[in-house]
């Protein structure tokens, strides 16, 4: 049997004969796992049903005294018409189905059919009904301009558009309990979205993270699974796996990308059949945790090269995200920096230092390739050193000038561009010079400290051009 999936609306079956009814619904709950479905024998209550309760799914017998199919469903499409429709009916008639598809149906089926086609239909129906349901509070929120429960990322320190975007649709996605995927550079914060995306799910149960990396096979199953007392030399007593852990809560998976094929194949079953097995048990769990996946790596190239598995890929992406790196947004340096010099000072029993006006703007010409959490590594060994009122800017630019020293050594050059490929006449060399320090100047708001460096000059040298270009 399929793990219970708990959907945000109920899946109403409508039929006079009591025994479909219920091997209908044994049938959706064994293949499908969703539990919340309503039974209806007399027609006549169907809109009152509706009325009262939160359905997304109506499946529909035809014939049916009182009440006929065909009458209910012009009468649902009418006055609910975001409920979805299948027909299930005794006859195999095509103009029956091509009327019933007009009228509003969403699909036609015969009761004779196989039961996988109509398994599979209600599957669709409801993900339709949860990307349509996501999409509209996704456009509520634009709309709106704000966000419904912004204390979910409180954590998060930013005033960027792209990560405000972000935070709309982890709104709209988190009561869903397909997979989410988050992938971004090492540093960006992906485990602070996990963190949010399990307080939005409203699941009573705990976040439970695994690193993943480096782990092989044996280590991942017995990591995710548990054993039983046996399993293998030195297992004496029986362990618990993280998803069991997790139970009624979040299983996040950190470094996804780094997983070995066989280690794919085993988070690919407990995806798609909901169960696993302890090392050492033939008994099956059932997975019972909503499973949140991150990685560094481009999964995209990663699968059409073969080094990760084409289906899990796709599992995988049903709901995903891409959080920017810092050199992105920008804006936010100022915001982190104030954030991580409390954060710092606290931890460190010390007064919050003031940092000198030029430190923002030293820090927004960084690249910052370790994204977040490099400037907060910056701001801590800063803060542990500190001694005066004004926080020494010596530590950022050691940092900066040997992280930029390594990166000219690392990276090839760019390939030459012709900056002045649109211009009939060249200017001389002192007019070039004199635009470039104009450029660097704006780009450091009038520091000149910050301007030699974007020019890789020294201040002394950049003083001189600005005294003579007066």
């Amino acid at each position: 049997m399929k793990s219970k999936t708990l959907l945000p609306f109920s899946i109403l079956l409508v039929d006079d004969d009591p025994a479909w009814l219920m091997s209908l619904s044994v049938s959706l709950e064994r293949c499908t796992g969703i539990t919340n479905i309503i039974t209806c024998q007399d027609s006549r209550e169907v809109m009152g049903i509706l009325a009262q309760r939160k359905v997304g799914l109506v499946l529909l017998d035809l014939v049916m005294p009182h009440l006929g199919g065909e009458e209910l469903l012009v009468l649902i499409h009418e006055q609910h018409p975001e409920i979805m429709t299948i027909v299930i009916s005794g006859m195999n008639q095509l103009e029956t189905a091509v009327h019933c598809m007009k009228i509003g149906a969403f699909d036609y089926f015969v009761k004779t059919d196989e039961e996988d086609r109509l398994i599979n239909a209600v599957l669709r129906a409801t993900r339709m009904i949860e990307l349509e349901r996501q999409n509209r509070e996704m456009s509520d929120q634009i709309l709106n301009g704000g966000l419904k429960h912004p204390e979910a990322f409180a954590g998060i320190v930013t005033a960027d558009r792209a990560m405000h975007a972000i935070f709309a649709y982890l709104e709209a996605v988190a009561p869903s309990p397909q997979p989410l995927l988050i992938s971004g550079e090492s540093g960006v914060g992906k485990e602070h979205i996990a963190q949010a995306a399990h307080r939005l799910s409203g699941c009573p149960g705990p976040l439970v993270a695994v690193n993943v990396a480096g782990l092989d096979d044996t280590v991942f199953a017995d990591t995710l699974f548990g054993h039983v007392r046996g399993a293998f030399t030195g297992a004496e007593q029986a362990r618990r796996g993280m998803v069991e852990e997790a139970a009624d809560g979040t299983l996040f998976l950190d470094e996804i990308g780094d997983l070995s094929i066989q280690s794919q194949v085993k988070l690919l079953r407990l995806l798609q059949e909901g169960e696993y097995f302890p090392l050492g048990s033939d008994r099956p769990k059932r997975l019972k945790a909503r499973v949140i996946v991150a990685t560094h790596q481009d999964l995209a190239a990663k699968q059409a090269s073969g080094g990760f598995r084409r289906d899990l890929f796709y599992r995988l992406r049903t709901h995903q995200i891409q959080v920017p790196p810092l050199r992105e947004r920008k804006e936010d340096i100022p915001l982190l920096l104030e954030h991580f010099l409390g954060e710092a000072a606290h931890a460190l029993g010390k007064k919050k230092p003031t940092p000198p006006k030029e430190l923002s703007l030293l820090l927004r010409t960084y690249r910052f390739p370790g994204n977040v959490r490099e400037l907060q590594g910056m701001v801590y060994d800063a803060v542990s050193i500190h001694r005066d009122r004004i926080l020494s800017m010596d530590s950022f630019l050691k940092v900066i000038g040997r992280a930029e020293g390594e990166q000219v050594e690392a990276v090839a050059p760019a390939p030459r561009q012709d900056l002045f490929a649109g211009c009939e006449v060249l200017p001389t060399f002192g007019e070039a010079a004199d635009l470039l320090v104009g450029e660097a100047m704006s780009r450091a708001h009038g520091n000149q400290s910050i301007a030699a460096r974007l020019l890789g000059i020294s201040q002394s040298a950049l003083c001189k051009r600005l005294k003579k270009g007066r």
